[in-house]
């Protein structure tokens, strides 16, 4: 796998907390800033197309109407307002 080398600060802290981690897992301390990268990029890389997808629906005013709201709700026994308000 192709790599490239990328420069970040830590604060003394998160460093002896993967140096540590490092030394405990075997695991070199490329490695696991690696991960740590991979998981938050993805993370965020998921939570972002969530948000557009949502915008998209609300600008095709794809909406949930507030009987459906409660209904949705209700199947896990939380109250929500009044279902008898406008759609």
């Amino acid at each position: 796998m192709q790599t490239n080398t990328v420069t970040a600060r830590l604060d003394p802290e998160t460093k002896a907390r993967i140096e540590m981690l490092a030394k405990a897992t075997a695991r070199s301390r490329s490695f696991l800033i690696n991960e740590a990268v991979k998981a938050y990029v993805e993370e965020q890389s998921w939570q972002i197309e969530a948000i557009r997808e949502g915008v998209r629906q609300a600008d095709a005013g794809e909406f949930a109407g507030a009987a459906e709201v409660k209904a949705v709700f209700g199947k896990w026994g939380v109250k929500v307002g009044d279902a008898d308000a406008e759609d």
